[in-house]
């Protein structure tokens, strides 16, 4: 255990100012075993400070590590963190709302990656819920993508939970590794395949999922049209809880790379608005030409933080999510980014490359 004067002070307002900046630096904390304390949490924000599904991120993590934690009290602006050894086995955390599964797993991952063995995470809350990945993007596009960096884990959705009750479970088993791989993804090839799932759940009339998945169909023909476009639509039946309807569509390129739309529907918003709202998001994605989507942009960076060597991933603009990531990287742990701007004379597209000499952390535990 260090002692609190050798705790890595983070500015929790800094850039997005937002949960991401707890769930990196809990998860950095947790990995390097540096104590952190961070400041003005969420300062920005309509309700500033703590809400109950980073307060339960951060428990979980400090459960992960055998951890103590001090100020973790809804609304606290600020908290300690001081890590211990990271313990695999069994972890529940439950955000008794509709706060997101797929958030918990961002912040736990990436500790369950350094124990001794397996861990078994028990997720509840929201898993397609506003504001955060939809499990679906967890499954079909990031977990394929961290996989090329060795991050080996498998996700069992047990019950879906939408806003607002949330209810929904899945359960994560993390497999440690001894080290983690730097990724290469600067070329993109052409778009090869196109297709998602719409769904309805609860006491919504399946005809929703049908015309989310033809208006996106539409949207999506209107700018390729030489590819066939399967957009499932779907009735949620006994694994799920609460009502809610939504949609994602993923694009698959020539060389493995993944990208996706989505959209969850809201009351008093039309179908067709949530299918084009997701197409209109898969195709800004797929225009510019990188090889991850925004989303996955700020997901990757602590991977690439982490791994030994060095990473190079061509992205579309940088998004300040990424850019606050780096940020956070770079303070707890010796990785080290640049941006580069690279231009294409065939075509006006403007791609960044980021780049990272990985930290190369060996597991100590292993």
């Amino acid at each position: 255990m260090k002692m609190d004067s050798a705790a890595v002070e983070i500015d929790g307002s800094v850039m997005e100012g937002g949960g991401q900046i707890l769930r990196l630096s809990a998860a950095l904390s947790c990995i390097t075993g540096s104590a952190i304390k961070i400041t003005k949490i969420r300062a920005g924000r309509s309700t500033p400070g703590l809400r109950p599904q980073h307060l339960m991120g951060l428990q979980l993590v400090s459960d992960l590590c055998s951890g103590s934690l001090q100020g973790a009290t809804i609304g606290s602006t600020d908290i300690n963190l001081t890590p211990g050894k990271i313990q695999s086995g069994n972890h529940t955390a439950d955000t008794q709302t509709a706060g997101s599964v797929c958030l918990l797993l961002q912040v736990a991952l990436p500790c369950g990656l350094y124990a001794d063995a397996a861990s078994q995470l028990c997720l509840k809350g929201g898993t397609n819920a506003e504001m955060a990945p939809q499990i679906d993007y967890t499954v079909k596009v990031f977990k394929p993508i961290v996989e090329k960096f060795g991050v080996h884990f498998d996700c069992d959705i047990r019950l879906r939970g939408y806003y607002p009750k949330g209810g929904g479970e899945v359960m994560v088993t993390v497999n440690p590794v001894k080290e983690l791989q730097p990724v290469t993804l600067t070329e993109r090839g052409n778009i090869t395949k196109i297709h998602g799932r719409a769904f309805v759940a609860g006491v919504l009339p399946f005809k929703l999922a049908k015309d989310m998945s033809a208006a996106a169909v539409r949207t999506i023909r209107k700018e390729i049209k030489e590819l066939y476009i399967n957009i499932q639509p779907v009735q949620e039946k006994e694994k799920a809880y609460g009502n809610g309807n939504g949609i994602i569509i993923i694009a698959e390129s020539s060389t493995g790379c993944l990208f996706a739309g989505s959209a969850l529907g809201k009351k008093g918003v039309y179908a067709d608005k949530v299918g084009i709202e997701a197409a209109e998001m898969l195709l800004r994605n797929i225009r510019h030409n990188g090889c991850v989507d925004e989303f996955l942009q700020d997901q990757l960076i602590i991977f690439m933080a982490l791994a030994k060597g060095t990473s190079r991933i061509r992205t579309g603009a940088v998004t300040l999510h990424t850019q606050t990531a780096i940020h956070i990287a770079e303070q707890l742990t010796q990785a080290k980014f640049t941006i580069t701007k690279s231009e294409d004379e065939l075509s006006s597209n403007v791609t960044y490359i980021i780049e990272c000499q990985g930290s190369g952390v060996v597991n100590p535990n292993l």
